[in-house]
């Protein structure tokens, strides 16, 4: 019987030893070693360590952080993300604001790149990042699938024999759900979209207006479609994108609304402005030349939100900075915009 305690007792020691020794490497410098390139190995697929444990939920359930959800629509199983700030309370009604990626990408991209997610948990929003669905289109003379918004056609064409998915009923599906999971400021949604989201956030502007309290193109232009309700939003480019500088011969968009609107595509272009949102030809000017410059119009509805304003970054690609890939943050900047308006 003593040898039997006697053993025991030289078991627990050892045990005890072993774990003492594993905490101290766990707190030293092998430990910190470890957790660095832990962290090192997360943020290089673009996640923090609540991201990489996040599974799908479509009971109701989320987690803080990153969440993946599907809904079907018309048969289709269709996919969006959402970020839930840490600071997230059910007991606090919260806006939302929706991230539209472009041709060929998806919203778990634009939820690692965009920066939303982190303006996000500063204030305390609720993001969210649809995909969009794999369809045949014909982009600049060039057919193939890859992933598109169903948006009013500017510069593509769906191919033939395609019926475009219905993404005015998915985003809306989407609306839904997060508001049904979530405590919801219905009066404070937004949505942001990049390029061929860019023109499908301005068919949200004309289809879904009465839902959205406004809305930011970047790269892409509105449709003269009358919209329900007149949409406070943001066209913004940027001067070192293809699209604009073929205007200007191939140089960069010169940081001058004078030279900028003497060109026809322009000129077009504001007009469409000018005839959807119901805007004065009267506008002003801002900003500085060296970073980003704007033009404000006001509508000429008398509603003090029937705003309009154009922008251009200077230095921008085609990109949606994010601070990283340019110094403006598209996200912070456009959120100090965005959330002075409303829904009545």
């Amino acid at each position: 019987m003593k040898n039997q305690l006697r053993f025991a007792l030289i078991l627990v020691a050892i045990a005890a030893t072993a774990i003492a020794q594993t905490n101290q490497r766990q707190r030293g410098p092998l430990g910190e070693k470890i957790r660095e390139a832990r962290q090192k190995r997360a943020e290089n697929k673009g996640e923090t360590k609540t991201e990489a444990n996040a599974k799908p939920n479509n009971n109701g359930s989320y987690v803080v952080g990153k969440n993946r959800f599907t809904t079907n629509v018309n048969g289709d199983t269709r996919v969006y993300y959402v970020h839930v700030p840490k600071s997230y309370n059910k007991a606090t009604a919260v806006p939302v604001v929706v991230m539209l990626h472009g041709t060929g990408q998806t919203g778990e991209q634009f939820y690692n790149i965009s920066g939303w997610k982190d303006v996000g948990e500063t204030e305390n929003l609720i993001t969210v990042f649809p995909s969009s669905w794999k369809q045949c289109v014909i982009d600049d003379g060039k057919q193939g699938n890859t992933l598109k918004w169903s948006s009013y056609p500017d510069g593509f064409t769906f191919c033939a024999g395609v019926t475009p998915r219905d993404d005015v009923k998915f985003l809306n599906q989407v609306l839904d759900e997060v508001s049904a999971k979530f405590n919801v400021n219905a009066k404070m949604i937004y949505f942001v979209g990049f390029s061929n989201g860019s023109q499908m956030a301005a068919r949200v502007g004309i289809e879904m207006s009465e839902r959205i309290a406004g809305f930011v193109g970047h790269l892409g232009v509105a449709p003269p479609v009358p919209p329900k309700r007149l949409v406070p939003n943001i066209w913004q480019e940027g001067t070192e994108d293809p699209h604009y500088m073929g205007m200007f011969g191939g140089q960069s968009v010169p940081m001058d609304f004078n030279q900028i609107l003497a060109k026809p595509y322009m000129k077009g272009a504001m007009n469409l402005y000018m005839q959807t949102f119901k805007l004065s030809p009267k506008y002003t000017t801002g900003g500085n030349p060296n970073n980003i410059i704007w033009l404000d119009a006001k509508g000429t509805s008398g509603d003090p939100n029937n705003v309009f304003r154009l922008a251009f970054v200077k230095g921008m690609e085609h990109e949606y900075p994010n601070g990283k890939n340019h110094p403006v943050h598209g996200a912070e900047l456009n959120w100090q915009w965005l959330k002075q308006f409303k829904l009545p």
